[in-house]
């Protein structure tokens, strides 16, 4: 199952994208995963969405033979990242590419409530008419306080976590698999 992986955390030593790389390397058995980069993709702007620049294309390009969607965000007060919003938005416009695709959405912060707040936006953003993905319901990977659950080698070592993320993955997986034998 071929998996677009967006990461909304595009700082060099981001716990959401040491989350993605815990993930991508722990399913690799079951999910093929690819990070998307977002860092250089143009701004969108309505004025040029028909004659996309070459950062768009590149990025677009890259999301035309996916199965399904992982986004990561971090949160940045209470929201999800601008880069990250700006991916979405050219995803909304012309082909559409996350329309209709299983996605499912995680996140790590510091603070005790994880990314709750950036997710229910994000959930938001990725329901609106534009973007039509078909997120994983009831399920979305929250991790709080998660510079004590991942070591100095930026491996997640907290087997509580763990144990979440592995029930996520099966139910996304079980949703993936039931939306691809539909199609």
């Amino acid at each position: 199952m071929k998996v677009a992986a967006l990461v909304g955390s595009i700082r060099k030593d981001s716990y959401n994208m040491k989350l993605t790389n815990f993930i991508q390397e722990r399913y690799k058995d079951r999910l093929n995963i690819n990070v998307v980069p977002i860092r250089d993709i143009a701004h969108y702007d309505q004025d040029i969405e028909h004659e996309a620049p070459a950062s768009v294309q590149r990025f677009k390009s890259e999301l035309s033979d996916v199965d399904a969607y992982l986004v990561v965000t971090p949160e940045f007060n209470h929201s999800i990242p601008g880069v990250l919003k700006n991916a979405l938005d050219w995803l909304s416009r012309g082909s559409r590419e996350m329309a209709g695709k299983p996605t499912f959405i995680a996140g790590a912060s510091m603070g005790a409530l994880g990314t709750v707040r950036a997710q229910m936006q994000l959930r938001q953003i990725l329901n609106a008419p534009g973007m039509g993905a078909n997120v994983l319901p009831g399920n979305e990977i929250l991790i709080g306080s998660v510079q004590n659950k991942i070591n100095d080698q930026g491996q997640l070592t907290d087997q509580d976590t763990i144990e979440f993320i592995d029930g996520v993955i099966e139910q996304f997986i079980l949703f993936t698999e039931a939306q691809l034998v539909k199609s």
